[in-house]
């Protein structure tokens, strides 16, 4: 692979951020931003609803690749904070697209499930951000990641995965079993990143998941069984999200790697029991 090709990646110190800069890092020469919490020394601090802060670290790093991670998916906090919201999810990619073809770079888009079916202020930013990133000239990507599982250098933020974590160390592990998903590896991710830039794909939507259905209690069984951990489950009647299946032919269809569910948990508990690997 291209070791001098250069991608930047926004929001580096996030859960599924710090694990892209941590895979990408193996076969690229990678940049990352933070806002707030700056996981590793040599990460730039940067605001992305700030367009002169953007355009200053565009033409500082010139990434040929940007991998646009950075926004808040909480879909409390959006419903609570809208202004805010649209800003730091759907402004900012605006500024991000209209830079990036300044600079003539590609963009990667992190996008989400949720964009399917756009029925509150998080999916909303999202699918409008899709449509906004479409206008990148030099070649776009958008990727759309179910709930991520899988270990990441940021085992502090509160994400799923790092809450199944706090099993291991004595938190009860109480999981619903209302709301059905197909859930993302998150070196799933990482793995159709390498293989979009390589070969040079432009231009698709990709969901990125496995095609099973599972519920929240069904991970964190399979994940944490393993470890002699008793997951007992609840129904927390979540009609809050649709638990319907997506098709994800588009990675067949580009010769992607595709994960089986089991795959997947096969692969996080490897992870588990080495996560002394993923420290940057």
């Amino acid at each position: 692979m291209d070791k001098k090709l250069k991608i930047l990646i926004t929001g580096a110190s996030s859960y599924l951020g710090a694990r892209l800069y941590f895979d990408l890092l193996k076969d690229f020469d990678v940049v990352g931003t933070y806002n707030t919490s700056k996981l590793i020394d040599n990460f730039l601090r940067l605001d992305i609803t700030k367009n002169d802060e953007i355009n200053a670290i565009f033409e500082k790093v010139k990434p040929s690749v940007i991998v646009h991670v950075a926004a808040n998916a909480s879909s409390k906090w959006c419903e609570e904070n809208p202004d805010l919201a649209v800003k730091l999810n759907e402004t900012a990619t605006k500024y991000i697209v209209d830079l990036a073809n300044k600079i003539k770079a590609k963009v990667i888009y992190i996008s989400s499930f949720a964009a399917f079916e756009p029925n509150n202020l998080y999916a909303k930013t999202k699918y409008n951000s899709e449509k906004i990133v479409k206008n990148t000239k030099t070649g776009w990507i958008i990727l759309r990641p179910s709930l991520i599982l899988g270990f990441s250098p940021n085992i502090i933020n509160d994400r799923p995965f790092n809450r199944l974590l706090k099993n291991l160390d004595g938190v009860p592990a109480e999981y619903d079993i209302s709301w059905k998903f197909q859930p993302t590896y998150i070196g799933h991710i990482s793995e159709v990143i390498k293989e979009v830039i390589t070969r040079n794909i432009n231009n698709e939507t990709i969901p990125v998941a496995v095609s099973d259905l599972k519920s929240r209690f069904d991970t964190a069984k399979d994940i944490l069984t393993p470890f002699g951990i008793e997951v007992k489950p609840f129904d927390a009647k979540d009609n809050a999200h649709f638990s319907e299946k997506k098709e994800i032919n588009k990675l067949k269809e580009l010769n992607l790697p595709i994960y089986t569910y089991q795959k997947m948990i096969e692969k996080i508990i490897e992870e588990i029991k080495n996560r002394e690997q993923f420290k940057l």
